[in-house]
C-alpha cells in the first residue's frame, strides 16, 4: 500500500487500484460499465432483437437521444456491443451484442426476478433465449 502525505499530515493508506477506476472489486467494476440508469435497458432491448438506433430509441422508457448515443458508444468501447453499417447515405448502424454482452443475460434475469418479487405491480417479459 502507498501512503500519501498532504500538508505535512499522513493520510490514510491508499489502495493500489492497478488500472481499475475505483478498486479491483468485481461489483464496482461491473457497475462502472453498466450500472447507470440506461445501459442495461439498452442491453435488454438488444437481447429482444432491437438493433437500430430508432428501435432502441422507441423503448418504453423513452431514452433521450443524447444519452442513447452516449450509452451505445460506451457499451461499444467496453466490448459489450459492436456495430455494422447497414446504410451508407446517411450512414446508419445496426447494433448487436458481443459474447461479452450476451453474458449479461443472467444479470438481467436476476434483476427481473427480483423486481417481480419485491416491487408490486411490475412484470417482466422474457428475454428470448440465445
Amino acid at each position: 500500500m502507498q501512503v500519501t502525505k498532504t500538508r505535512g499530515k499522513r493520510s490514510q493508506p491508499k489502495a493500489e487500484t492497478q488500472g481499475f477506476l475505483r478498486s479491483p472489486c468485481a461489483v464496482a467494476n461491473t457497475l462502472d460499465l453498466v450500472g447507470d440508469k440506461w445501459s442495461l435497458l439498452v442491453v435488454r432491448d438488444l437481447m429482444r432483437g432491437h438493433t437500430t438506433y430508432k428501435e432502441l430509441q422507441n423503448s418504453p422508457e423513452r431514452i433521450p437521444t443524447n444519452i442513447l448515443a452516449d450509452r451505445l458508444k460506451r457499451l461499444e468501447e467496453a466490448g459489450l456491443i459492436d456495430k455494422a453499417a447497414y446504410q451508407e447515405h446517411p450512414v446508419r448502424y445496426a447494433y448487436r451484442l458481443t459474447e461479452k454482452g450476451k453474458a449479461l443475460r443472467e444479470v438481467l434475469g436476476a434483476f427481473a426476478r427480483w423486481g417481480k418479487k419485491h416491487i408490486s405491480g411490475t412484470r417482466a417479459s422474457e428475454v428470448p433465449a440465445e
